[in-house]
């Protein structure tokens, strides 16, 4: 599901939730990967260091235009989603994922309806350990994100609400 209004008409009309810190501006770390160029849904979060089993682990259940959100700790010595997770998540209707971290096979992940956003690429997989924390708070960018907020991203950029939003 496509965000229904472009993030600066979000911001713009919530001039009081901005103030009140119930909605922030993601600091504009990420580029802009897959088909969905706009996307927004609650948040799903996870927590994990150079290892992406529990990505595919949250991939692998149904999305229902959810976004995972990636607390990668912000490394970019190895890829935390590639190919496979891209199309994982497009079949299993997720709307998006915010990766804290790399991606891989951006080729693949620009040819898959899902709205990816990352620090950068790389072509390193991580490790296969299984180590991380689900539906914990992360703290992207400076900024702590709890699981059931929500996320809307565009070409602006990105936000994270502690609500729905309307205009």
């Amino acid at each position: 599901m496509a965000s229904s209004f472009p993030t600066a008409e979000l911001c713009d009309a919530n001039q009081s939730l901005l103030s009140k810190g119930e909605l922030q501006v993601v600091p504009p770390i990420f580029q802009i990967y897959g088909q969905r160029r706009a996307f927004s849904g609650p948040i799903v979060t996870l927590k994990v260091f150079e290892d992406n089993v529990l990505v595919r682990e949250v991939l692998e259940n149904p999305g229902d235009g959810r976004v995972l959100v990636v607390d990668g700790g912000g490394s970019r010595r190895c890829a935390l989603v590639g190919g496979n997770l891209g199309l994982l998540a497009h079949n299993m209707g997720w709307a998006g994922i915010l990766v804290n971290g790399c991606i891989r096979d951006v080729d693949e992940i620009n040819g898959c309806d899902v709205g990816v956003r990352a620090l950068g690429s790389n072509p390193l997989k991580s490790n296969k350990k299984g180590l991380g924390e689900k539906h914990e708070s992360v703290n992207i960018g400076g900024m702590v994100i709890q699981e059931g907020e929500w996320l809307y991203a565009d070409g602006d950029g990105i936000l994270i609400s502690k609500m729905e939003l309307s205009v």
